[in-house]
């Protein structure tokens, strides 16, 4: 079996492919195998073809030190339950899974426009949280935390330049855990690229860093990509809960807003300093999300370029104290 596109595995991932590809479709030709684009993740992932239908083939990249262990166990959980594609072939020691590939359409093009989208993306998330519960993996502010400190360590940004988004999180962290709920399962990354619509219902797929969470991480997450609005967040909220949201709902959500916005700018600037481009940066200032889209679509700007994802970045940082609602993913990543 030789294809191209495998390449850019490792000898060894490539040979584990093989067996999975084996393992789940057995003598039958495996064809068209390409490489799939997207996500800020360190996995590949690749379109195939066999039986006359596609698939989708997910090698995951080098464990990192905040790698979910649970992952694959919720991802069945939630392919069970009808919310994730289905599953043809997994190795949770090899780190890869053959699933149904998601001929998807655009988010924006959902029947009933985008007051409808957020009425079906609070039915799916409240699906997911009605799921037997995902195993537990870690405290949502601690992990946060430990992403923002891996920044911090890295020399990215100048000394003390950070410190107080340090202080700030510790006071949230504490908040955080006094107001502790029931925890439920969560998906924890749910972005545009990992909410798909088949021109029927959507699909939720990466499930990297599923496990029991705080119900209003999810919640946090999708508003911001998805209910930029007071009335889509009322209706959103309000078909994922069952109820009006109240003032405590909010507070709690304002709450979690902040450390979810921190927890992004952690990923994008750990992203640039993994590219080791800057160092000792001093400058905190960051463009508006508008003033971002318009350097996006002048060309000023890359999607997914290191300094974009740094720019990016620094805007989450301004989104974790000001509250004003970083840029959606979809149009930047």
């Amino acid at each position: 079996m030789s294809h191209d596109s495998l390449n850019a595995l490792s000898s060894t991932q490539r040979e584990t492919v093989r067996s999975a590809l084996v393992a789940a479709f057995g003598s039958d030709s495996v064809g068209a195998v390409t490489p799939v684009a997207g996500g800020i993740t360190t996995a590949s992932t690749f379109r195939l073809e066999s039986r006359g239908r596609p698939y989708l083939l997910r090698v995951e990249g080098e464990p990192s030190p905040l790698r979910n262990p649970h992952q694959y166990v919720s991802m069945r959980i939630a392919t069970e339950a009808g919310i994730a594609p289905a599953i043809h072939y997994i190795d949770e020691a090899a780190r890869i899974v053959v699933i149904d590939f998601i001929e998807q359409q655009p988010l924006k093009t959902y029947p009933g426009g985008p007051r409808a989208l957020a009425q079906a993306l609070g039915e799916l998330f409240s699906r997911v949280q009605a799921t037997p519960v995902f195993p537990y993996y870690v405290n949502y502010a601690d992990i946060v935390a430990r992403l923002f400190a891996h920044v911090r360590r890295t020399g990215l940004f100048a000394a003390g330049l950070l410190d107080a988004h340090v202080e700030r999180v510790e006071v949230i962290r504490e908040a955080y855990d006094a107001g502790s709920t029931r925890l439920v399962s969560s998906h924890n990354d749910a972005t545009p690229g990992n909410i798909l619509f088949d021109g029927e219902r959507l699909w939720l797929i990466d499930w990297e860093t599923a496990c029991r969470n705080d119900p209003l991480v999810d919640a946090a997450i999708v508003l911001d990509h998805f209910a930029r609005s007071q009335e889509l967040e009322d209706v959103l909220l309000k078909t994922w809960f069952g109820r009006a949201p109240d003032e405590a709902l909010r507070a709690r959500l304002a709450l979690i807003r902040a450390l979810t916005r921190l927890y992004y700018a952690g990923v994008m600037l750990s992203a640039s300093a993994a590219a080791s481009w800057v160092t000792d940066d001093a400058d905190l200032s960051a463009p508006t999300p508008q003033q971002f889209r318009l350097a996006i679509d002048e060309g000023r700007l890359k999607r997914g370029a290191t300094e974009t994802m740094h720019i990016l970045g620094k805007m989450f940082l301004a989104s974790f104290f000001t509250g004003v609602a970083p840029p959606g993913f979809a149009d930047t990543v």
